[in-house]
């Protein structure tokens, strides 16, 4: 048996710190200069194809290191606008913008006396000639919530990764290994006294941890600005702006820098579906619905009780597009997981009978969106063909990790929550019942190559009463465990991407709380640590062997062994590189029964070495095996004429690996 390479070992609980394709259609180029809207920005603006316009809207001071800044703002039906702030004394009538003459519904304006870090707001008069105080929809920065209000900010910084910025095309490739580690970073770890650490200590710590687990990519949920921390950031009013929770613009930046210092790609929530009604956000930004659709059976969610965007409007295309290239452009982030795409596509998602208007055709189909959707994924990868575009998209539509100009949406990837429903659902079952559901277990195979699927185990699947990942496994606590380490051997060798929420590395009891930090202290306790030690031995193994990462969307990289041993509850298959000079296998026994003398066939005579045992000690399982390896006999089996007679742990994920 194997517990990996024992030269990169974990640190143990005591030396934890307490405290805590890119063939896309081409667009039209925009001018980068930055400063006031040309004729250029407004004509690409009402056009819905500016990408940049966080260059030319909000507030933007007029020379470096110097006071003074132009403001502008979209505001087509309001009366009039004005900027108050701590500049002037938050005077209404000290700075009145002006419309600009083209009838872009732009309104601009400058002070002199404008400061890094003043806050300010613009007051819209809406078409009923009510004000109401609006935060700036560019702004870089705001208050901390409960506070309201943007602020002027700079985003001046000095960037110290040019290593993974060159190197990072052959990082974000699709038949490069992602080990993605999901973070909230308000609840990941906090400080002495319960206290949110700023960003820069959660990078330090952050990238220790997702390097020494063997993690390649983090992936953090929104840090986009939120008035409502319970929200987790779904609920976004600052798309241009990480949270001051946690510190200012550059912080973040520096937590970014650090992770890519330390070879961690860095992916980002983003959530172009909906946004809240906050008074001081976008919704009835001018007076009037402008981001939104006004008819509520288009402009209102009704389970999230928020506001879906208006995406046939080509200014609010522009708006989203601009925040999509932002992040990737200003923060050097590698990539857009793009959440609740199923309730962008689908006109009648979450809605009964009648609650909803069918498109031009009749159908449910958001037509508008998947134009919008189009041009997402064509500028994102026309602009930065090294990152990934990522859609978190529930239903079976077609090809939506297909190139758009094949009929597809153009993301990179797709989440497979199918295979996450069914996967958890089969762990669910009592062991003495799973051979009567072995369908549940092989039947994401049938699908697996059709998107470039993302397998994950995602924070929502550890709240709102599901409790956690290891309470939902069967059984006493060894069972528990021992099923937990089975599902992330079975997980980590199946074709797809990986995605693991925070916690669930080392098996956290406790459902994800968004106030309280994570269960570390649990680590002292063996079998804790040893699910952690297992998921980073894991990790290592899958960035060392391409046949595990390679050929993740290729049919050729997998291949079945035996899937009906349903009597046995026995699974087995093989992965192989795109060359076929690797090859891997696993076998699961997902009972606690032991099985001994168990033949599996095998497509190449020679050693196969026991690479990775969820039942090692180390691991916290009971130390059965096949002493770090088998040589293959001349028996057929399984259709091969070589086979391996194994010793199947109870409950456990053998991984081989043929060394000749």
């Amino acid at each position: 048996m194997s517990c990996g390479n024992r030269a990169g070992r974990l640190p143990t609980w005591e030396e934890y710190p307490v405290h805590p394709h890119s063939d896309v259609i081409s667009a039209p180029s925009v001018p980068r200069a930055r400063g006031g809207l040309t004729d250029h920005d407004v004509y690409l603006f009402r056009e819905g194809s500016h990408t940049r316009l966080y260059e030319k809207l909000g507030c933007h001071f007029a020379e470096p290191g110097r006071d003074g800044a132009h403001f502008s703002v979209w505001a087509p039906n309001a009366r009039a606008v004005s900027v108050v702030g701590d500049f002037n004394g938050w005077d209404a009538g000290a700075l009145a913008l002006e419309p600009r003459p083209d009838s872009s519904g732009i309104w601009q304006g400058y002070s002199p006396a404008v400061r890094q870090g003043d806050t300010y707001k613009f007051l819209v008069t809406g078409p009923d000639g009510r004000g109401t105080y609006k935060g700036d929809p560019f702004a870089f920065s705001w208050e901390t919530p409960p506070r309201t209000a943007s602020r002027a900010w700079r985003l001046d910084y000095t960037w110290n990764d040019a290593n993974w910025m060159r190197d990072r095309r052959r990082h974000m490739a699709l038949d490069a290994p992602f080990s993605i580690y999901e973070v909230h970073l308000g609840s990941w770890r906090r400080g002495a006294h319960g206290e949110w650490l700023d960003y820069r200590e959660i990078g330090k710590q952050l990238a220790d941890h997702a390097r020494r687990m063997g993690y390649t990519h983090v992936e953090i949920l929104p840090v986009t600005e939120h008035p409502f921390y319970g929200s987790w950031g779904y609920q976004t009013t600052g798309y241009f702006a990480p949270t001051s929770r946690y510190g200012t613009p550059q912080d973040f930046m520096a937590l970014v820098d650090i992770l890519h210092q330390n070879g961690i790609g860095v992916i980002l929530d983003w959530v172009p579906s909906h946004f809240p009604n906050d008074e001081h956000g976008l919704y009835r930004f001018d007076g009037t619905h402008l981001f939104e659709h006004a008819n509520p059976q288009q402009g209102f969610h009704p389970e999230w009780k928020s506001h879906i965007f208006n995406y046939g409007r080509h200014e609010v295309r522009a708006f989203l597009l601009s925040s999509a290239l932002f992040w990737l452009e200003r923060y050097h982030i590698d990539g857009l997981r793009v959440d609740a795409v199923a309730s962008m596509l689908y006109l009648d998602y979450g809605r009964k009978h009648g609650e909803w208007v069918p498109n031009a055709h009749g159908g449910k189909e958001n037509l508008d969106a998947i134009q919008f959707l189009h041009a997402l994924n064509e500028a994102a990868y026309r602009d930065h063909p090294d990152v990934q575009v990522i859609a978190e998209e529930s239903t079976a539509w077609p090809m939506v990790s297909r190139p758009t100009y094949v009929g597809g949406l153009g993301f990179g990837m797709k989440w497979n929550l199918g295979w996450m429903h069914d996967t958890l659902r089969y762990f669910s079952q009592d062991p003495v019942h799973r051979r009567f559901h072995m369908g549940q277990i092989t039947f994401s195979i049938w699908y697996a190559f059709t998107e470039n699927f993302t397998l994950p185990l995602s924070h929502d699947e550890v709240v709102h009463g599901k409790g956690s990942l290891i309470g939902r496994m069967p059984g006493d606590t060894w069972q528990q465990f021992a099923n937990l380490r089975l599902l992330y051997g079975y997980m980590w060798v199946h074709p797809g991407k990986k995605l693991l929420f925070m916690g669930g590395e080392f098996g956290q009891r406790r459902e994800w709380q968004h106030e309280q930090s994570l269960e570390w202290h649990v680590l002292q306790y063996p079998e804790h640590a040893g699910v952690m030690q297992w998921v980073a031995d894991l990790n290592r193994l899958y960035v060392a062997e391409p046949a595990l990462h390679q050929t993740d969307f290729e049919p050729a990289g997998f291949e079945w062994i035996d899937c009906s041993d349903t009597q046995a509850s026995v699974m087995s298959f093989l992965r192989r590189s795109r060359d076929g000079s690797r090859n891997v296998i696993i076998v699961c026994n997902f009972t606690p029964v032991p099985r001994e003398n168990y033949t599996v066939g095998v497509p190449r005579a020679g050693f196969w070495a026991e690479a990775l045992n969820s039942d090692a000690t180390c691991y916290g399982g009971s130390g059965m095996g096949n002493f770090g390896g088998i040589t293959t006999r001349p028996v057929p089996a399984h259709g091969r004429e070589q086979s391996i007679t194994l010793t199947l742990p109870p409950l456990a994920a053998l991984v081989l690996r043929h060394e000749g």
